[in-house]
């Protein structure tokens, strides 16, 4: 028996491959005709379900995962949807072409705000139309309230009232000490001028205020503490300087007083501080002549710069209060009859 056994031959283990057929490891061949057929069914039933045979080392078959491209030995699997690599890609113009995160999916996305430049709105099927769509404008953004703008935009004045050969004289900074000998001089002139008052120097100082309106002169309105730059000031801050400096003028002139002026200190005029102003009721009341008496460069000094810096209808800038005055007292002095000799007649600024 072992003698028989040793010389009969071994069959093969593997069995041959067909021509265009992977063989099929681990399993003894056992060419037989019934055996041939089954092979032969197993294949033509795989090709009609679409399964791929020998997908495990048993020979079980195994459903593909989607169709292959030509060429290609195993289907791909496909990666849900939601993932990075569907991510829409950003077109020009859009938040993610510019820097910022990258535009949410069209079922996601919101319509694009009115007036921004970017990509049109992603089309969905499925959304409600939106404002635009429909045909409606869609509404604004919300904004941050801002002060309000009423009329024409404001004009810095610098002029007469009347034009032609006047002045207006304007005096800040009071009332203090020099106010009463300006008065003074004003008087015996028969002139008429302009007053811009410090807030907190018109509240401890009625008096000299009702005596300034009492004799014909007019008010202005200077701040209340002075701030510079007045043009830095927060909307706030600008509306506070001006609205509570105008309240104590007024409570220190009295019933009926009238303030028609404002003058940013320092000249710091802008939009947002004239139309406050002009909220008030007061035009903003600039120059045209500076001779720089606060500085207090020496009586001659002044005078020569308002003979040289003035013209017909001009707007000369000198201070009755913020400290020692008495350089403008003495110019005052000399500049009042050489303005009557040079034929000026006397005028308030324009409105």
């Amino acid at each position: 028996m072992h003698r028989n056994a040793a010389r009969r031959p071994s069959l093969p283990t593997t069995r041959p491959a067909r021509p265009g057929r992977p063989a099929c490891p681990g399993r003894p061949a056992r060419p037989s005709a019934g055996r041939s057929r089954l092979i032969a069914g197993c294949i033509a039933v795989a090709a009609v379900l679409g399964l791929s045979a020998c997908g495990t080392a048993s020979g079980a078959l195994q459903p593909t995962t989607g169709a292959a491209a030509p060429g290609t030995p195993f289907p791909q699997q496909r990666t849900p949807t939601g993932t990075a690599a569907t991510t829409i890609a950003p077109a020009p113009g859009s938040d993610a072409a510019t820097g910022f995160p990258p535009a949410a999916p069209p079922t996601t996305a919101k319509p694009r705000t009115p007036g921004t430049p970017g990509t049109p709105a992603a089309s969905t099927p499925a959304a409600a139309p939106t404002p635009a769509a429909s045909g409606t404008p869609a509404a604004p953004p919300a904004q941050p309230a801002q002060p309000a703008q009423p009329g024409q935009p404001a004009k810095v004045i610098g002029s007469t009232a009347s034009g032609g050969r006047t002045v207006a004289l304007t005096f800040d900074d009071g009332p203090g000490p020099a106010t009463g000998q300006i008065l003074d001089l004003l008087a015996q002139y028969h002139v008429k001028a302009t007053f811009c008052e410090i807030g907190q120097n018109a509240a401890a100082n009625p008096a000299l205020v009702k005596r300034v309106l009492a004799e014909g002169h007019r008010l202005c309105d200077h701040s209340v503490h002075h701030p510079q730059p007045f043009a830095k000031l927060s909307h706030d801050g600008a509306a506070y300087e001006i609205g509570a400096a105008h309240d104590m003028i007024v409570k220190a002139g009295g019933p009926g007083t009238e303030v028609s002026w404002f003058r940013a200190p320092g000249g710091g005029f802008n939009t947002d501080n004239e139309h406050i102003a002009a909220g008030l009721g007061m035009s903003s009341l600039g120059w045209s002549v500076d001779p720089r008496d606060w500085s207090r460069p020496g009586v001659p000094a002044i005078v020569s710069a308002v003979q040289h810096q003035l013209k017909p209808g001009g707007v000369i800038l000198m201070h009755d209060g913020g400290g020692d005055r008495s350089q403008t007292v003495a110019a005052l002095k000399q500049l009042l009859p050489w303005l009557v000799a040079q034929g000026y007649t006397f005028d308030l600024p324009a409105t």
